[in-house]
């Protein structure tokens, strides 16, 4: 009998996504590599081989059938216009792409029409672009995109923005829509069936993602604040309750929103429990 495929997947080796996705993984019970000049991993107890490429490049090796996954952002499997669809966003990775130009201008999307416009991202761009029925000349460039405009390369932008002050500091302004936005997602060639270890690979991932958002906590609080307490801390289906040694007490444990820790330790506080502890969770099964 011959032993199951092993399950490849591509992870970026480089920029923003790259230290995330390993982390991910890692927390997914997967191994990783420790040394960056490493360019594959194999994983032999997870039936699983990890290909570390560039992240532009991922999408396209998917959708060739290459690989049987890849994590990658949304952008990029835009912008590569691969033959690869989004199984799972990651929640992490997140960017928002928005036109920009000189300071003052005032411009509106309808103003690019005929004009040029740099960007790093020019297939996401063009896509924008032809829905609303507008032609403009992309100029594709590699980094330093809001420079282009004061070289005279181009007359407006198209770029990643986080603050804003980068374009700020270039003499440039935000208008019109977001294009996109933007996030790091787990991907696989499209119209193909999923591949064997897939459901488990989602599973574990969620599971990582779930629990980032969710705390643990644990109190003490006396019988007769229970109900006031419970209804603080509801927990995902129910809290778990154990009598404690002291009598008329119990224990609580339940999952609360990682945001909101602060405000519900507060608040059980004030309804009489005591011993508040609020805990990480590695990861879950829901």
């Amino acid at each position: 009998m011959s032993e199951p495929a092993l399950l490849k997947i591509a992870v970026p080796n480089k920029g923003s996504l790259s230290e995330a996705s390993t982390q991910m993984l890692r927390e997914a019970g997967y191994r990783q590599r420790h040394d960056t000049k490493d360019l594959v991993l194999l994983d032999e107890s997870n039936g699983v081989e990890f290909y570390y490429l560039r992240p532009r490049d991922i999408a396209v090796y998917v959708g060739e059938g290459t690989l049987d996954l890849g994590i990658t952002g949304r952008d990029m499997l835009i912008d590569s216009a691969a033959a690869a669809v989004e199984v799972l966003p990651l929640g992490f990775g997140g960017t928002r792409f928005r036109f920009a130009a000189p300071g003052g201008a005032g411009w509106s999307v309808g103003d690019l029409q005929g004009k040029r416009i740099a960007t790093s991202f020019p297939g996401l761009v063009r896509g924008f672009l032809d829905e609303r029925g507008l032609d403009a000349r992309l100029i594709r460039l590699d980094g330093a995109v809001e420079s282009s405009v004061r070289l005279g390369v181009a007359d407006a932008i198209a770029d990643v923005v986080e603050t804003g002050s980068t374009l700020k500091r270039a003499g440039l302004e935000l208008f019109g829509e977001s294009i996109m936005t933007s996030e790091a997602i787990l991907i696989q060639r499209a119209d193909a069936p999923a591949p064997e270890g897939l459901d488990r690979l989602i599973r574990r991932v969620t599971g990582v993602l779930t629990a980032r958002s969710y705390y643990m906590v644990d109190y003490n609080v006396a019988e007769a604040q229970l109900a006031d307490a419970c209804a603080v801390t509801p927990g995902l289906d129910a809290p778990t309750v154990s009598p404690l040694a002291k009598p008329g007490w119990v224990a609580v444990r339940a999952m609360i929103p990682r945001q909101d820790a602060p405000q519900i330790m507060d608040r059980l506080y004030d309804v009489g429990a005591d011993a508040i502890l609020v805990t990480n969770i590695v990861a879950c099964r829901l």
